[in-house]
């Protein structure tokens, strides 16, 4: 294997606001993003996104920089947690491509307690005009998605879970756990609306990946919001 230079992470003035650097080569550039906090702009937001922070970090604040980043995978703005970024139009399309090999586990705090504490929910997803998805039993109408669930506490009104997600379609986590009766904590388009919670209670816990240039493979892990803790020791109102 080809030795490469050693790689130096820009002066900490350019750290990235709202995102902890989990790890960082010149190849990818993973962080833990805040909840609240889109991944790439949208028609009313441009510059308050992962994305536009991290290129104006690689960038060292120099617009005329080279350097970029470039999305692989996408989280909700009210999901927070491990989130990466590749640093070159190779390094993307091979994390894309290999994307469904890897694990993606994920936290939730959800109202209920399950009837069964560990399985698998499998339905057909399809996202109607005004956005918000759903299943259907036809799978030529929707695109299959997977979520493995176990129960880890159960407290009260509430149970945490540790998800592991199969498949990564829009909203699957939570349109899989609304639609079983156990909708997120503080989920306001698919789930109760909950006044007491102040945040989407969904959480990217880990991702365990195979590195685009040693294919050594590796796990980075962000750890769980202590509102989490919170909700399940009812010291948040609902």
């Amino acid at each position: 294997m080809q030795e490469r230079k050693e790689f130096k992470r820009p002066p900490k003035k350019y750290a990235p606001k709202g995102l902890k650097i989990l790890f960082e080569d010149r190849d990818i550039l993973v962080v833990d993003k805040v909840n609240g906090l889109l991944t790439i702009s949208n028609a009313k937001e441009k510059e308050n996104t992962a994305h536009y922070i991290l290129n104006d970090y690689v960038q060292k604040g120099n617009p005329k920089s080279r350097n970029r980043v470039y999305i692989v995978h996408r989280l909700d703005k009210d999901t927070s947690g491990v989130l990466v970024f590749a640093k070159s139009e190779k390094v993307k399309h091979y994390l894309q491509d290999a994307w469904e090999s890897f694990t993606k586990e994920y936290t939730a705090v959800v109202h209920g307690i399950l009837e069964e504490k560990e399985g698998v929910i499998s339905t057909y997803l399809v996202e109607n005009n005004a956005f918000k998805v759903y299943s259907v039993d036809d799978p030529t109408k929707g695109k299959l998605a997977e979520t493995g669930v176990k129960v880890m506490k159960e407290s009260g009104k509430f149970s945490l879970l540790a998800i592991n997600l199969y498949t990564g379609r829009k909203h699957q986590i939570r349109v899989h756990l609304s639609e079983m009766g156990y909708p997120v904590a503080g989920d306001k388009v698919y789930g109760n609306k909950d006044k007491g919670v102040k945040r989407l209670a969904l959480h990217a816990s880990s991702i365990t990946i195979s590195h685009p240039f040693t294919k050594e493979k590796m796990t980075f892990e962000a750890e769980i919001p202590t509102y989490f803790n919170a909700i399940m020791k009812g010291k948040v109102l609902e």
